[in-house]
């Protein structure tokens, strides 16, 4: 069989534990992948896992695209084009899964021969770290593609940056496609003449050191670039206790951010976020990485909506963490312009550790405004979407710290659960542990 192939690509069909193929838009990072898989898998028999970072439906995989190229390449008699799955006469299997917040599914998932992780830039530090013992059986390879944004990205710095050993790493762009077509190959150069430091980022596949429209732009810039960087390895002060702040969602994603206060600087010294789950689960967290770190809680700051009562529950979310022996404090209410201003504020008092915060990091770097659908131009409101959950607990515990108030006065009256959630509820805002 005669196939048209990016040359580029032709290390997909040697044997590598890691091939990742990166670059700017056009290089036919997905259609090479997804030929070349094919190929194989009308060869030999094989399990093909193909995985992204969010995959709510088969519509938002690769599953479309496969099929396309069965058509094109002429392997509709070797393959089965079927809702979920696609299956070959050999017994070659495609399925289909997303990564985040997933483990259970994936870690699920034997006797992978090749796993393709397609549009990986978004792939979290956590997703990461499930996936790669997953694919575990002997000659078993991971297949990366993606196109470049940010040089802080997790799977820029993990498989680009600083390669596993043996890994075949490759950076593609529009010239290498066979079939880039006339009309993209012309907006490809207008660009080009019109604004080159544009191009070399849409095209040419360089990192940026900020997304457009970041929110946190210059606040990050100003923490990367500060000498030492505020991104880096955090010490954990036994002495001190650990402060939470939370956006909750069970649909939605539940982000909590870790932080101590140490003289005058904010230390952002773990993060955590999952969904799916009820409350208990994020309590049990609390207690293993407690045992596990060695932590002692001091307050647990939650937005308003953690007093709203639940369908499946008689007893509030604020309720449920008083009665686990959690001392809890509500956020402020403010507008979230306003929560994005005190979080730029606090930005220059902030240490991130590198690793425990990474996709914690991930969420802020990633945290932009929206853009207007009539004007093109960037919007007042910030973006919902993965990175938000993140950036907005960030915003809470921004917002929960503005404002830190003296020790309070020796008590005087009744100390039950009640009664300190009473005086908390009474005090103006602002925090009032002490550093």
């Amino acid at each position: 069989m005669q196939v048209e192939f990016p040359e580029k690509l032709d290390f997909l069909f040697e044997p590598a534990r890691y091939k990742v193929a990166y670059g700017g838009r056009g290089g036919a990072k997905s259609w090479g992948f997804g030929r070349a898989l094919l190929l194989l898998g009308a060869q030999r028999p094989l399990r093909i896992l193909c995985a992204r970072e969010f995959q709510n439906s088969i519509a938002e995989s690769a599953h479309a695209l496969l099929a396309q190229q069965v058509d094109l390449l002429g392997l509709s008699d070797y393959f089965d084009t079927q809702e979920k799955r696609i299956l070959g006469t050999n017994g070659t299997e495609f399925i289909f899964k997303g990564l985040r917040h997933n483990v259970a599914s994936v870690k699920s998932t034997e006797g992978v021969d090749i796993c393709w992780v397609e549009e990986a830039r978004t792939v979290s530090k956590a997703s990461w770290d499930v996936l790669v013992p997953t694919i575990r059986k002997p000659g078993s390879e991971i297949w990366i593609s993606f196109n470049t944004e940010l040089a802080e990205d997790e799977t820029y710095k993990r498989f680009v940056r600083t390669p596993p050993t043996g890994a075949r790493v490759v950076k593609i762009g529009w010239e290498d496609n066979p079939w880039f077509p006339d009309v993209l190959r012309q907006e490809a150069l207008d660009l080009k003449a019109r604004d080159p430091i544009a191009y070399e980022t849409v095209w040419g596949g360089n990192c940026k050191q900020v997304l457009d429209g970041a929110i946190y732009a210059n606040e990050i810039l100003a923490a990367s670039g500060a000498s030492p960087s505020r991104f880096g390895k955090v010490p954990f002060d036994p002495s001190k206790p650990v402060h939470t702040f939370w956006d909750l969602g069970r649909a939605d994603k539940t982000a909590i951010w870790f932080a101590q206060v140490v003289g005058f600087e904010f230390r952002l010294i773990a993060y955590y976020e999952n969904r799916g789950h009820a409350l208990q689960h994020y309590i049990d967290y609390l207690r293993t990485v407690a045992e596990e770190r060695q932590y002692v809680y001091g307050e647990h700051w939650l937005p308003h909506d953690a007093r709203n009562e639940l369908l499946a529950s008689k007893r509030t979310i604020e309720q449920q963490m008083w009665d686990a022996g959690h001392r809890v404090r509500i956020v402020p209410k403010l507008t979230v312009a306003a929560g994005i201003d005190a979080a730029r504020l606090l930005f220059a008092r902030c240490w991130f550790d590198e690793d425990l915060c990474a996709d914690g990091l991930q969420a802020l770097r990633n945290y932009r405004y929206d853009v207007d659908p009539a004007t093109q131009q960037f919007s007042k409101n910030p973006l919902h979407d993965w990175a938000s959950h993140g950036a907005d607990a960030f915003r809470y515990f921004a917002v929960a710290i503005a404002e830190p108030q003296a020790p309070p006065k020796p008590l005087d009256g009744p100390n039950d659960r009640y009664a300190r959630r009473r005086r908390s509820d009474a005090k103006p805002s602002g925090s009032a542990w002490a550093a």
